[in-house]
């Protein structure tokens, strides 16, 4: 079974492959055991969940994100400009 391609940075790219090396096995053999002892237990899974969510929203969340600051900014703009005409309002 060959699964999708991935690149990984420079920096552990070589590092990873001096411990296959090291280890004689391939690369991949390497991503896939770190990955089983990575999430080898439900708290480290969820852990990881928790923190992709937070460094890289879903996309529908990130659209509902800025949805909702675009609404926020509306508002803000509109109240803005009410208080204004009250205050030219007030002088006259």
């Amino acid at each position: 079974m060959v699964g999708p391609p991935i690149s990984l940075p420079a920096k552990w790219e070589q590092f990873l492959k001096n411990l296959a090396d090291d280890h004689d096995i391939d690369l991949n053999a390497v991503v896939s055991r770190l990955c089983e002892w990575a999430f080898s237990d439900p708290e480290s899974k969820e852990q990881f969940r928790i923190w992709l969510d937070e460094a890289y929203p879903a996309e529908v969340e990130a659209e509902e994100e800025a949805r909702t600051a675009g609404e926020e900014a509306a508002e803000e703009e509109e109240n803005e400009e009410e208080s204004e005409e009250e205050s030219h309002e007030h002088r006259d």
